[in-house]
């Protein structure tokens, strides 16, 4: 039972890495990039569809992004999802597609994007100890139920404890190294 409640909490906090993971490694330095547009969301038809299922994202150049849209009538909708994305993106309508010029690299918008990194990362260790906090739960549900005894519970909770020291470590390295990757120039 108890061995149950540790892989489920180790596979939700490997989860919640890999999130943290994918959302900053949408953040690029100054370079135009497809994945950067990943993690948009537009309503389509009564659900949240990725951005790049309902267009082609087009590196034009170095700097400048372009999408495709299949669907005209969403044109707006996507515009509007990028600039309410927390990117600072300026995305342009040219037709029937949407051009997005990635602005360079100033020590301020640097200082911006680790700001949001790090508002990511901080919002990731909050799920790590919720996790924590719904697994104590159940090892004490457990207890409570005489199901097992004390000491167990203690090493228990001692297990989930540091299981979450290291996933908080984990993400704390990551945001390190993505934090080194934007102060260079």
């Amino acid at each position: 039972m108890i061995n149950q409640i540790d892989i489920k909490t180790r596979e939700r906090m490997e989860a919640c890495i890999q999130t943290f993971h994918n959302n900053i490694t949408n953040i690029k330095t100054g370079r135009a990039s497809p994945t950067l547009l990943h993690n948009i969301y537009i309503e389509y038809f009564g659900s949240k569809t990725p951005l790049r299922q309902v267009s082609n994202i087009i590196v034009e150049d170095s700097h400048t992004l372009k999408i495709n849209v299949f669907d005209d009538s969403i044109t707006s909708l996507i515009r509007k999802s990028i600039l309410n994305s927390n990117l600072d993106l300026n995305p342009v309508l040219q037709g029937k597609d949407i051009i997005i010029p990635i602005p360079r690299l100033t020590e301020e918008r640097r200082k911006q994007l680790i700001k949001v990194i790090r508002g990511d990362a901080e919002s990731s260790r909050i799920q790590i100890r919720n996790i924590r906090r719904d697994a104590n739960d159940k090892v004490k549900r457990l207890l409570k139920d005489k199901i097992i005894s004390e000491d167990n519970e203690h090493t228990s909770q001692s297990k989930i404890q540091i299981m979450t020291n290291e996933y908080i470590k984990k993400i704390d390295c990551i945001l390190e190294k993505k934090e080194k990757e934007l102060m260079k120039f």
